[in-house]
């Protein structure tokens, strides 16, 4: 044995003697393939409030369960745990459940330490299955998580806590236009290359005379408590249709704010429809006090996609007013993050019962119609090729129905809107500084980690700690106009001046030039060896990581930083050497 290898046998060696204790270390070296989860509870065993433990409902057995029986939670009530985390991180948690009242799903609250993290229909089902609250952000030490009945009625068979195994966020910048131009190929790739490195910063502006003809006042609040502007600007398409169309400068100022600025340009589509949709002819003029974007007047939304039918022609005039908009956008070089028909879903649904658009208003089967005509009539008819398309998400258990399909979407994106029914402190409501980290990956994990994942419109924007802690990668942030920017009802100015001031959120200043930017692959990101789970830092979460990864867990693991050792191979010699770096 030469003097070098037994120098580094005994490195080895050392390394592990300082582990031998640790959990980690010993389940990798047994080569266990089943470790045991950080918390798992029989939920009789919880502190139970107005719930019933029973082995049966109305006398009909329910077997499967595991435990002296289950809890029955009907309209009310609550199980509520206490969990030790070891460290400040993130958390997946789990119930073992049965739904069998309402096929449309039932709600339920999940809080950790008092607080709402979000709610969540438990689908329909008539035996024992395992429902996902995704991953939670727990402090280090105890933690009290508790499952509050929403609409109740479900029984609770177990409940489970353990790392979270987040999923790399790796988007390869394919557009799903193959005849994207070379300024929309040029975004989408720097879009791929900070994503999950960094988030960057948006604004809404307000549509129609800005505020009595200022549109740049969010833009200038910005600038005067942080002295930085956002990287992204969002535009609305809205008063160019065929009822009571106006040119309010839209286009022009997009134009202006890519070009002149270095900016990027996203927008909605409040298309309107004329109220009294019968006695319409289309072509006509409608006041605008008789249009509506909501389904409260007569236009059926189902017929918008059959050729020959007055509402498809509505929507091909529509159309026609949009695609001459955005060909003036393309002849000046300028890509845009399309967001149409968005938040289709509303309350959830799959026949359009929780739409609060008349584009929703038929069902999730009618909007992806609604979704394709549009993309394909824009591409092909109109031969637009500078468009990004985003897709405006929901994580309710029929979510995925609505979802139009990787084949025609770049983003998802989700709008962030829960001051008020989320967080309250007794005399008024205040920013919920949350970064909805479980919703993030749950809209990852709709399109299987292929597509970027954005915040498309939110009222409080997720503070600097809870957006690195949590690892929620938002591609970008995009507060809505007025109140919601300048009120501390929805966002501290102190939270706001942190985020465009640090190193992670993207202003307009610190862009590239975006219609020559190359990159477009994630091998351009300088790897971090050790960072096992690439949030830039090594500490014991890449330990619980690469453990998991080696027991052939569902963990996802940055090859290229795992493989310490560089002998292209990701093994326990990589582990030790973790460890060793780990103890310096």
């Amino acid at each position: 044995m030469t003097g070098k290898f037994r120098k580094a046998a005994a490195f080895v060696t050392a390394a592990i003697m300082s582990f031998s204790s640790a959990s980690v270390l010993s389940a990798a070296v047994t080569g266990s393939d089943n470790p045991q989860p950080l918390f798992r509870a029989e939920c009789e065993d919880g502190a139970l409030t107005g719930v019933t433990v029973t082995d049966n409902i109305y006398n009909t057995p329910k077997p499967g369960f595991s435990g002296d029986g289950f809890v029955w939670m009907q309209n009310g009530g609550s199980i509520t745990f206490d969990v030790t985390a070891p460290e400040t991180g993130m958390y997946a948690i789990s119930t073992k459940y049965m739904q069998e009242l309402s096929e449309e799903g039932r709600l339920q609250y999940l809080y950790i330490n008092g607080k709402q993290t979000g709610s969540y229909m438990l689908p329909y089902c008539k035996d024992w299955q395992n429902f996902d609250f995704g991953v939670q952000r727990l402090e280090k030490g105890v933690n009290t998580i508790e499952i509050r009945a929403g609409w109740g009625f479900a029984y609770f068979d177990t409940f489970t806590v353990d790392y979270g195994n987040l999923p790399a966020l790796d988007c390869e910048p394919v557009l799903t236009d193959t005849n994207a131009t070379k300024e929309t190929q040029s975004l989408m790739n720097y879009l791929c290359d900070v994503y999950g490195e960094h988030t960057i910063s948006g604004q809404q502006e307000i549509y129609g005379d800005g505020h009595d003809g200022n549109y740049e006042y969010e833009f200038d609040f910005i600038h005067d408590f942080s002295d930085k502007y956002p990287a992204i600007r969002g535009f609305d398409f809205m008063n160019y249709n065929p009822l009571y169309g106006w040119d309010d400068n839209t286009t022009e100022r997009a134009i202006d704010w890519v070009n002149e600025k270095g900016g990027i340009a996203t927008a909605s589509w409040h298309i309107n429809v004329p109220k009294d949709f019968a006695n319409y002819t289309v072509g006509e003029e409608v006041d605008w006090q008789a249009c509506t974007y909501k389904p409260d007047g007569d236009f059926d939304t189902a017929k918008a996609v059959v050729e020959g039918t007055k509402e498809y022609d509505y929507l091909m005039a529509a159309i026609e007013d949009m695609a001459e908009q955005l060909a003036r956008l393309q002849e000046a070089g300028v890509p845009i993050i399309l967001r149409p028909f968005h938040e289709a879903e509303g309350n959830g649904g799959l026949k359009g019962e929780g739409a609060w658009f008349w584009w929703g208003a038929a069902g999730a089967d009618v909007y992806r119609q609604l979704w394709t005509l549009l993309y394909t009539t824009l591409t092909e008819k109109y031969d637009l090729h500078n468009i990004i398309w985003e897709y405006n998400s929901y994580t309710y258990a029929t979510s995925d129905a609505w979802y139009p399909g990787n084949d025609l979407v770049d983003i998802v994106a989700y709008d962030k809107y829960n001051v008020v029914y989320n967080r309250y402190d007794g005399l008024s409501n205040c920013p919920n500084e949350d970064a909805i980290s479980s919703i993030f990956y749950e809209l990852v994990k709709l399109t299987d980690g292929k597509k970027l994942v954005a915040m498309s419109e939110n009222d409080t924007i997720p503070n600097l700690d809870n957006l690195v802690t949590e690892k929620a990668g938002w591609l970008y942030f995009c507060p809505w106009y007025g109140e919601f920017i300048d009120s501390e009802t929805y966002n501290y100015v102190a939270t706001m001046k942190e985020l465009y001031q640090s190193d992670y959120v993207i202003t307009l200043d610190e862009l590239p030039d975006l219609k020559t930017y190359a990159g477009g692959s994630s091998s351009t990101k300088d790897p971090l060896t050790g960072d096992v789970n690439n949030d830039k830092s090594v500490n014991a979460s890449d330990l619980l990581a690469l453990k998991n990864h080696l027991l052939g867990g569902t963990a996802a693991v940055d090859t290229v930083n795992s493989d310490l050792n560089s002998d292209s191979k990701v093994n326990i010699i990589d582990l030790i050497l973790l460890i060793a770096l780990l103890l310096k």
